[in-house]
């Protein structure tokens, strides 16, 4: 199965935000290339963030480009066997955490946001991933700073996006 073929089932699968799914898989419907970063008129992305639930708290990255304090993700790449794949991938990556799991149940949330030209939206789907007991970050050259922050501390730094994950993330834990 390729990852496009993936990412369709997956948000077939997926159950919540009716409206945004739709429009991810009209756009997959639309681009055979949109899983990835050159499709001009957006492209899939996958993102984790990264929770100690033991600690109540969660990691963020001062991103690089953006200057915000952001889940981990990113763009999906040809060896990713699945958005899921593709997540997990990026949450180690840029945390420096191995051992990292999704938390059970597929992707927590959907968010599209505009990026600048010459491509024009993220369609990121969003997971969960749960840090072993003792993990310690480590920064990754994507980053400005790595992060622990405390639940009720994410509202004072990071966007609407990111204050959304993690309530659907404390949710399902």
């Amino acid at each position: 199965m390729s990852l496009h073929d993936d990412a369709v089932l997956v948000l077939k699968e997926y159950g919540g935000q009716e409206e945004l799914r739709q429009l991810y898989l009209d756009h997959l419907d639309a681009h055979p290339d949109g899983m990835y970063k050159p499709c001009g008129a957006g492209h899939l992305t996958s993102s984790a963030l990264v929770v100690d639930p033991e600690g109540g708290r969660v990691l963020l990255t001062l991103h690089r480009k953006l200057g915000m304090w952001l889940q981990m993700g990113g763009h999906c790449e040809p060896g990713d066997a699945t958005v899921e794949a593709a997540a997990l991938r990026e949450a180690t990556e840029e945390s420096g955490i191995a051992g990292l799991s999704l938390l059970p149940g597929g992707p927590v949330r959907l968010d599209r946001h505009p990026i600048p030209a010459p491509c024009h939206w993220h369609l990121d789907v969003q997971y969960a991933a749960l840090a072993p007991a003792g993990a310690v970050a480590e920064i990754s050259e994507e980053s400005l700073d790595l992060r622990w922050f405390a639940y009720e501390e994410v509202a004072g730094v990071a966007d609407t996006s990111v204050v959304r994950l993690l309530e659907s993330t404390l949710a399902r834990l």
